[in-house]
């Protein structure tokens, strides 16, 4: 069963929400179970030193004032006992002093417990049995007959803690309060921007690619986002625009070769059913456009395959110049045209590449030289030698492709001139699938192309 699903403000809220309640909730453990605990850890350190500050006091010969000072100072009682007889005594009415009265008995005990150790330093935990409140002492050895003992009570007992304990009782609540509406506000705050953007995204999955995403916040990941989006916007932009070309294009193709197939079928039977060499070339047309139809489906269920990569690549070794005159030799019924190629290559080059797709690579290139070389229909097939790789140029004498053009001859069917004509041969498919190849070989490719003296597409190979 799919779980009810919440928005984004209520998430927010619960979780802030929930954080300041954790906060508050772990004071208020501290106070109650760990308070007393800690405050006897920083007492006891605060004794230990004050024991050490009485021995320096006592090394020093201090006076008895200044005894009645540091006692006064650290809230503290000290005793000073030499041969079981007290010297010195500060004032004993304060709630952490034990002194001798009628339990001066059991008092005594831990005086007389000390000075037997022979210790020169131990701390005593006990009942005070005259204010019945815990109490901890700290004995210390000044020499060999003097002994200072000094006590300090381990219940809080100044009123500012009592207050503060009853301002955290009101704290606790405004906070408590004021966290759930500032936890609204923020996550209203934070959810705001993701709501106008989810809106935004929901009318451009209904076809709305012009409106662009605008959510100005000073979020940088909200902002990464919008920008992220609006790059997808108009990628998908254009993949639509494309989208339409290539299926105005096409059916430009495919309608041409229809109407001649059809028309000369008409003409075969309707006109020349007697006329034998009228009749075969009728014919020969109609075979030719059917050729020419199989080749546009061909390279669209090429190019499909290589952009959801369902083709693999199958490597082999071979000599790429002798597979580039194999191609060229293709070529010759045009040489009856006037077209001319050549091959400037110095050497044989062995390479490990998918012969079959590589073939389909210059093919493709050459179909697209013919279609754009100059009056002097030269065709030029060049391969440089730089070591490590070879480049691969194929070369015409045509127009050229004006630099901001250039980037875009890759994409299925796109031509400097919007109106789409019809090519002397080929599909119009061959550089997109051209591209494609070679990026699924991972080899670096490009065009240089001058206006008015022709251009020239080149790919890399890597030499075995």
């Amino acid at each position: 069963m799919k779980q009810k699903s919440k928005s984004l403000t209520l998430h927010l809220w619960f979780y802030l929400a929930l954080f300041v309640s954790l906060i508050l909730a772990f004071l208020w453990i501290f106070q109650v179970l760990f308070f007393n605990t800690y405050y006897e850890y920083r007492t006891t350190k605060d004794l230990n030193k004050l024991a050490s500050t009485t021995k320096e006091y006592y090394e020093d010969s201090k006076l008895q004032q200044d005894y009645d000072i540091l006692s006064y100072e650290n809230n503290a009682c000290i005793e000073i006992v030499s041969s079981f007889e007290t010297t010195y005594s500060s004032n004993q009415m304060r709630r952490g002093c034990i002194f001798n009265g009628k339990e001066g008995v059991e008092v005594n005990n831990y005086k007389r417990d000390f000075i037997n150790s022979n210790l020169t330093n131990k701390t005593y935990k006990m009942k005070n049995p005259m204010l019945n409140n815990e109490t901890l002492i700290n004995a210390i050895k000044l020499d060999d007959n003097t002994y200072a003992f000094i006590n300090v009570s381990l219940e809080p007992t100044d009123p500012a803690i009592r207050i503060i304990r009853e301002e955290l009782i009101f704290i606790t609540i405004a906070i408590f309060i004021l966290s759930f509406i500032f936890a609204y506000f923020i996550s209203k705050k934070v959810s705001s921007p993701i709501l106008k953007i989810n809106k935004r995204a929901k009318q451009m999955a209904k076809g709305d690619l012009e409106t662009p995403f605008e959510v100005n916040e000073n979020i940088t990941e909200i902002n990464e986002l919008t920008d992220t989006l609006n790059y997808t916007k108009n990628e998908l932009s254009k993949l639509d625009e494309t989208r339409k070309d290539l299926l105005a294009n096409v059916t430009h193709d495919l309608k041409t070769p229809l109407t001649m197939i059809k028309a000369y079928a008409e003409m075969a039977r309707d006109l020349n059913s007697d006329n034998k060499d009228k009749r075969e070339e009728n014919l020969n047309v109609i075979i030719e456009e059917s050729e020419r139809l199989n080749s546009l489906v061909n390279d669209i269920l090429t190019l499909s395959k290589n952009e959801s990569n369902m083709d693999t690549l199958n490597k082999e070794d071979f000599d790429i110049t002798s597979l580039i005159e194999t191609i060229i030799n293709r070529f010759n019924y045009l040489k009856e045209e006037g077209y001319t190629f050549t091959l400037d290559s110095s050497d044989k080059y062995i390479i490990n590449a998918d012969k079959q797709k590589l073939e389909q690579v210059i093919y493709n290139l050459l179909i697209n030289a013919v279609n754009y070389t100059g009056e002097d229909k030269k065709v030029t097939v060049k391969i440089e030698d730089y070591k490590k790789y070879i480049r691969v140029y194929i070369m015409d004498t045509g127009k050229g492709i004006k630099e901001e053009d250039i980037n875009k001859i890759w994409d299925k069917y796109y031509k400097n001139e919007k109106n789409h004509k019809r090519t002397k041969v080929g599909t119009g498919l061959g550089l997109a699938i051209v591209k494609n190849i070679l990026l699924k070989h991972d080899y670096n490719y490009g065009v240089e192309s001058k206006i008015n003296e022709g251009t020239k597409f080149y790919f890399d190979i890597p030499l075995v």
